[in-house]
């Protein structure tokens, strides 16, 4: 029989077959192939024994949040309480651009913030490098957002606090998510969602997943991770150097929009951070 994981706890996987759900434990082999089954797999499974024996071959994955097939990632980033974290926001485009997912840009907390002219700003640009911006808040309608999900398994990512579970239960009180304070000692929220799990909304799927603050870089060179920031990519041609990487090379392009103020500065300065510890990560791998 065929279905779709919808939830992973502890070795044990929930099946969804026709509106029935099923616990489900992996076959053996999985693990003597090194080879787990992922939420958002589609498998087949024997009803009797409720054991998954098969994994279909999957268009995408991710390692953190855990999860496979997804047709969006929504990065989900307060703009205070706490503060908006670009860093983070970089990386994780950047991950998910290597992955060829469509990413869409969630910040939440408007209704907090005192001045927003530096906050529109930032907005504008991620808007114009081609991502779609949304921006939630107490009085701020989510029915374009709502939009997104119909058709597609979707996932929530970002740091912990900035508002994952409290939008989603917004979308649905049923689905009854804890949600938690914010640690002003550590500017970051307190973790609430323990497993990753796909909820049916809207004619999709969503999963909410654990928050984090950090993700390492699956790269092994650095021009492949120059491709993903895509405002880079397509401005690259301009470079006087084919496979300039936007570092130190002599007449780079992308080093000059960033002094005419054509790209953001903040994001410029999280390539280069990111371009170091990338170069760190393959000199200890090899």
């Amino acid at each position: 029989m065929q279905g779709l994981i919808i939830k992973a706890i502890s070795g044990e996987y929930t099946v969804i077959s026709d509106d029935k759900q099923y616990v489900c434990k992996p076959r053996g082999t999985f693990r003597l192939n090194e080879q787990s089954p992922k939420v958002g797999d589609l498998v087949e499974f024997d009803v009797k024994t409720k054991t998954i024996t098969a994994i279909h071959p999957r268009k995408n994955e991710l390692v953190r949040p855990v999860v496979a097939n997804i047709d969006k990632v929504f990065l989900i980033f307060s703009v205070t309480e706490p503060d908006l974290n670009l860093n983070l926001l970089d990386r994780l485009i950047s991950i998910v651009e290597y992955n060829d997912i469509e990413i869409v840009i969630v910040f939440t907390k408007l209704d907090l913030l005192v001045d927003c002219r530096e906050f529109d700003k930032i907005s504008q640009y991620y808007q114009k490098i081609g991502y779609r911006v949304y921006e939630t808040g107490i009085g701020i309608s989510l029915d374009l957002l709502k939009e997104e999900f119909p058709n597609h398994i979707c996932v929530f990512a970002g740091q912990s606090g900035t508002g994952k579970s409290t939008l989603l239960n917004l979308f649905d009180p049923g689905f009854n998510l804890r949600t938690s304070e914010i640690s002003y000692a550590l500017n970051r929220g307190k973790h609430t969602t323990r497993h990753t799990e796909l909820l049916p909304f809207n004619g999709g799927w969503i999963a909410d997943t654990p928050g984090f603050g950090n993700i390492d870089f699956p790269f092994d060179d650095l021009l492949t991770y120059s491709h993903t920031f895509v405002d880079f990519f397509e401005k690259s041609n301009n470079c006087k150097y084919n496979r300039c990487i936007h570092l130190d090379e002599p007449h780079c392009w992308i080093k000059k929009l960033v002094d005419d103020g054509e790209i953001l500065v903040t994001r410029y300065n999280n390539y280069r951070l990111f371009a170091e510890e990338i170069k760190e990560n393959i000199k200890n791998k090899y």
